[in-house]
């Protein structure tokens, strides 16, 4: 096809194709065929072909919050309580706002042992709840569950407070629970 009827044709399907009320109005291709930052003997047709007519589907939002949604707040909730979590254990290690006879070198090994280990993997499940991840619910999981073994099984290390295990424990049901139906409102 000749540049001129390389033209002519696109002057015709634009003529044809109404340009989209959002679009701005394009100027008709050169006669020589020639188009600003093109060969010549090519011509670029923008905003003519049917599908770029047609509006983008837009989902209206369901009014309520859904099951997953409310996952998602309640594992960013449990972020920021494992992020506060972690960094008293860091103060603890760090014997920061303790008397002197409290601090971390005095305490037993097992104490300082434990407190490392909150220390840590309290603050890694805060980034990974928070980012909402598989392996964030897997460490806090450790988490919640090692910390209601130690209350429980090691009272001499942090005293075996019954309120720290049922609390555990609650909110380890709460997330089972908000997981299983959160599982049963996505479609298979």
């Amino acid at each position: 096809m000749t540049a001129p009827a390389a033209s002519q044709v696109a002057a015709q399907v634009t003529a044809k194709v109404p340009a989209p009320a959002h679009l701005p109005a394009q100027a008709p291709a050169p006669a020589t065929g020639q188009v600003a930052g093109h060969m010549p003997g090519k011509v670029a047709i923008r905003g003519t072909r049917p599908s770029d007519l047609i509006e983008p589907v837009r989902v209206k939002a369901p009014a309520g919050g859904t099951w997953t949604e409310y996952l998602v707040l309640f594992l960013r909730v449990m972020a920021a309580v494992s992020l506060v979590k972690g960094l008293y254990h860091w103060a603890q290690i760090c014997s920061i706002g303790v008397p002197a006879n409290q601090a971390f070198e005095m305490q037993s090994m097992a104490w300082r042992s434990v407190t490392v280990f909150f220390a840590v993997i309290d603050l890694v499940a805060a980034v990974g709840l928070w980012l909402a991840a598989p392996w964030g619910a897997v460490v806090w999981l450790t988490s919640v569950v090692s910390m209601a073994m130690v209350e429980l099984f090691f009272p001499s290390v942090y005293g075996g407070s019954a309120f720290v295990v049922l609390t555990e424990i609650a909110l380890l049901g709460v997330y089972l629970w908000l997981a299983i139906v959160s599982a049963r409102e996505r479609p298979a």
